[in-house]
């Protein structure tokens, strides 16, 4: 779900989680892996939310259901925006190269089915905004339950100030708050997610790698290895995009994406480790003055490596400034950026054979830890 250069690259999956990119205040912030139910953007599949809707009135997943129907009637067949006379030439480019890129990605070998195959024209830089909370001395996300899914890090809401309600209740309730504007986010399969406006506004490229990342949730999904399921998908659609790019484009425009996707991960690098030296530090202090005087310090250390960089058109002084650095935020940054080295070395050791790693993550999906199955010899 997310959008505007927002750090950390959050991405999503229901219910209203972070998306590729998410953004906002982060800058100043399922179904098992294969067998998902299909194609239920259709009346049968509006009459279930509805239904849902009526069942769970005044309440959270009332207002999830509600939501996703009125995504579901805004959809339109991009087949069909792509027709219309009154639709713009960049926005006939942006959708062109989403088809492309869904066939792309079926090369690949990632499960598309009529996923992004639909258009909504969403107002705003958001599809949701996300919620995402952490206790007094952690920095690893405290979580939702949910049906179905399990514990997500993350909660959503279609209404921006039903979100901020909510942070304002769980702050009150002694947490750390970290909200997120997501632009787009996956329904895991059992919805065929449309393209939305807010997924397109930080530009081609990001759209591109934000499909391969949610496809991949589509693709792939473990309820009890939420860590995995993000940094693979982020891994996959970073990767996926600068073969893209190269494949349809050239080499000068694959090196300008990977030059993106390094960007990225080195914002990734420096917040995850951010967040390892939070986690020691609390584990080794008592809460009081010096622990925080120690934990500002590491901030501001933090902040001068992020000043040396720079990520869509944002220098990094800019950069440094926009996004916060609260314990929940710092949390949220480790949910996507671990293991990536090291899933960057697998694909090297099968000769950036990038369809064989995805082939070999689908077939360890089911195993008791998928990120150890699939980094193993």
């Amino acid at each position: 779900m997310s959008n505007s250069t927002r750090p950390p690259e959050a991405r999503s999956s229901i219910p209203a989680a972070p998306a590729a990119h998410a953004s906002a205040e982060i800058h100043s912030a399922a179904p098992g892996s294969a067998a998902k139910a299909r194609n239920l953007a259709n009346p049968a599949a509006l009459l279930a939310v509805l239904s849902l809707s009526l069942f769970t009135t005044g309440c959270y997943l009332g207002h999830l259901a509600a939501g996703q129907a009125q995504l579901l009637r805004a959809m339109r067949p991009i087949d069909e925006v792509l027709e219309d006379p009154t639709t713009s030439p960049s926005l006939r480019s942006q959708l062109e190269t989403v088809l492309r890129a869904r066939v792309y990605a079926r090369d690949l070998g990632l499960a598309i089915d009529e996923q992004y195959t639909s258009y909504v024209d969403w107002p705003g830089d958001r599809i949701v905004t996300t919620v995402v909370i952490t206790r007094p001395g952690e920095v690893t996300p405290t979580g939702f339950w949910f049906p179905l899914l399990g514990r997500l890090p993350y909660k959503g809401f279609f209404d921006r100030n039903r979100a901020a309600a909510e942070a304002e209740k769980l702050r009150g309730k002694g947490f750390d708050v970290c909200v997120i504007g997501v632009p787009a986010y996956s329904t895991l399969g059992w919805i065929d997610d449309p393209v939305t406006a807010p997924m397109l506004l930080d530009g081609e490229g990001t759209t591109v790698e934000t499909i391969f990342h949610e496809l991949v949730h589509a693709t792939v999904y473990t309820k009890e290895h939420v860590e995995f399921n993000e940094t693979v998908a982020s891994f996959i659609g970073q990767e996926a995009s600068v073969r893209f790019y190269a494949d349809t484009k050239g080499a000068a425009a694959a090196e300008t994406r990977r030059a993106a996707v390094e960007a990225s991960r080195a914002l990734s690098e420096v917040l995850t480790g951010l967040r390892d030296r939070i986690e020691a530090l609390y584990l080794e202090t008592k809460p009081g003055i010096e622990q925080k005087r120690r934990r500002q310090l590491l901030e501001s250390a933090a902040r001068k490596e992020l000043a040396e960089l720079a990520l869509r058109g944002r220098d990094g002084a800019e950069l440094a400034e926009s996004i916060r650095l609260n314990d929940a935020c710092v949390a949220l940054a480790g949910t996507y950026g671990t293991e990536i080295d090291r899933f960057a070395a697998k694909l090297e050791a099968l000769g950036e054979d990038l369809p064989e790693f995805i082939a070999r993550m689908r077939a360890v999906a089911d195993a008791p830890d998928p990120a150890e199955a699939l980094l193993a010899p």
